[in-house]
């Protein structure tokens, strides 16, 4: 594999959109306008903060990538050894721009937004901080990576913080702490084997699939509060609540049966996203 496709790969782009989309979705939806903060935003959290989140996570996860059977394809690469240096300055040089225009048309609160956002990509994989391997802290710090972009949109934009839009970013935290937590219960034997801890690894698979429904239901009823359109988003939730159901009373030695949910949870947000957009033109139609 050459180097660009590496890159490419490590980058997840079948997860490009899931950081993209909050932050363009908030941005626009406080301006209803298109500007130069929206477009380098958007390009920022599409691709240069997803290798940095990613690549970083493949460089410094190789040894355990390395007896995880899913890695080498859309669900993580593997990533040679030989280009890990290269993934690392890659990911500096294609952040460092846009982080430099993104302070500069923004403002304290915004900045401070943004620095919290990208120090949780770093923290997450990188040697020392490693939360990744701090169980429940992985769950919070994973949900950081994809929420902070709608935060970071909404406060550039300089919205206003009703208690509806908590209630909506509470939601999507929610979302996002049951997402990681489920796609953990995959990992449990390989990450024991490798001495990686995680929030399944502690707690165990049985609980963790059910920490996740629950957590998905909460945000169901916390989107119940948020303004119309926005109660009918709460019907989205419980296809992940359903999804993870089948898994109710699996053990840790077949955990790794998780993986077919976690596949179809990958594909569950493409349709989601969707209908998210239709509500978001729902709502500004009605505003």
């Amino acid at each position: 594999m050459n180097a660009a496709k590496s890159l490419f790969v490590s980058s997840r782009p079948l997860s490009w959109v899931n950081t993209a989309f909050p932050f363009a979705a908030a941005y626009f939806m406080a301006t209803r306008h298109i500007d130069a903060a929206f477009i380098v935003g958007t390009i920022y959290f599409l691709i240069p903060y997803n290798l940095a989140m990613y690549g970083i996570n493949d460089v410094f996860d190789y040894e355990s990538d390395l007896h995880n059977p899913r890695k080498g394809g859309v669900e993580g690469a593997l990533l040679d050894p030989g280009v890990h240096r290269l993934t690392l300055w890659a990911a500096v040089i294609l952040n460092v721009p846009f982080l430099v225009f993104l302070v500069a048309v923004g403002n304290p609160l915004s900045w401070l937004v943004l620095a919290i956002s990208v120090f949780a990509v770093i923290a997450y994989s990188a040697p020392r901080l490693r939360f990744k391997e701090r169980p429940f802290l992985d769950s919070l710090t994973s949900s950081t990576h994809f929420v902070s972009p709608a935060v970071y949109g909404l406060v550039l934009a300089g919205a206003v913080f009703t208690p509806a839009l908590w209630a909506l970013l509470a939601a999507f935290f929610l979302w996002g702490i049951a997402s990681h937590a489920f796609g953990a219960v995959q990992d449990i034997v390989p990450d024991r084997e490798g001495g990686i801890g995680s929030v399944a690894t502690v707690i165990g698979g049985r609980a963790t699939v059910r920490l996740s429904f629950f957590a998905y239901l909460l945000a169901a009823v916390l989107l119940l509060f948020t303004r119309l359109p926005g109660p009918f988003s709460a019907i989205l939730m419980l296809p992940y609540a359903a999804s993870v159901l089948p898994y109710w009373s699996i053990t840790d030695a077949d955990a790794e049966r998780a993986n077919r949910g976690w596949k179809r949870f990958l594909w569950l947000n493409f349709v989601t996203g969707f209908l998210v957009t239709m509500l978001l033109i729902w709502y500004g139609l009605l505003t």
